[in-house]
This record gives C-alpha cells, structure tokens and sequence, in this order.
C-alpha cells in the first residue's frame, strides 16, 4: 500500500515519531513535509496529500497537526476524500470498517505517540466491511456529484 503523510509544524514532532516506529510496517510511505517545527500554513500540506489519495496515487494518507483537525476539515474538501480525526483504537478501526476512511488525522499535541501508532497500525490493517455501509457511502459520494454540479453550472443546492 502506497501511505502519503504531512504534517504542519504541530504535528511534526509526532510525524517523525510515527515514521521512525513503523519502519517495520510494510508499506510505502512518502513524506510530503513540513520539514520542522517552524510555523507553516496546514491547508498547504492537506491539500498536497489529499489531492494525491483522490487521485489514486496513494491509496491512503495520513495528516498530522496540533489537533488533526484544520487537516481533516481541509482534506475533506477535496471530492472523494473520507479523512477523520481519530485519538482512539475504536473509532481507527470503526472508521476504516464502516466509513472506508483513506484520509487518517491525529493531533501532535493531543495524542502520546506510542498510541498514535497502534491507531495507525490499526487503521492501516482494518478493512472496509461493505454491506450496509456502502450504500451509506454511494450516498455521500452522490452528494459530492451534486455540489460539484452546481457549482459547475451556478445553481444553487
């Protein structure tokens, strides 16, 4: 699996926690900065990873900053991106099986990081369960279709 991550000048020092303790996962990560904990702008960051999942250039992302917060509102603005916020085991798990979340945030000072990697360990291994949740899903994208559509066209929703 192809992993894009970022990080703001919040997130940093849990980003180069993160990278160091899963070298042993087997996956690609490539690191789309920030590069220190010098002040950077995280929309800048989110919008280069998310882009890159809606893409399909990386099947998943991960977006560090001080809450996880201003990366997940960002990286959702993106059409196709499902990123959430998450600081426990259940909801990493929960969010991949039911949600089919390919955007994980956490925040750099919320967050120990021997528990930011079991959730992305966790997150990373859960699958998407289907069923009933894709129809939840199917309605989600087609409402992404139709704001899309609209500001295409000027009408409003």
């Amino acid at each position: 699996m192809r992993i894009a991550i970022a990080s703001d000048h919040g997130g940093y020092a849990l980003k180069q926690e993160l990278l160091m303790r899963l070298k042993d996962v087997a996956h690609e990560w490539t690191d789309f900065g920030c590069d220190s904990e010098a002040s950077v702008d995280y929309p800048d960051y989110a919008i280069a990873v998310a882009k890159r999942v809606a893409s399909g250039e990386f099947e998943r992302g991960i977006l560090l900053c001080g809450t996880g917060l201003g990366m997940c509102i960002t990286a959702n603005k993106i059409p196709g991106i499902r990123a959430a916020t998450v600081h426990d085991i259940f909801s990493a798990e929960a969010t991949r099986a039911h949600n089919d979340c390919n955007i994980l945030t956490m925040g750099g000072r919320v967050i120990e990081p021997a528990l930011a990697e079991k959730i992305v360990r966790i997150w990373l291994e859960t699958p998407y369960e289907g069923g009933r949740h894709a129809r939840r899903l199917e309605k989600i994208e087609a409402l992404e279709h139709e704001v899309q559509d609209a500001m295409q066209s000027g009408n409003s929703l």
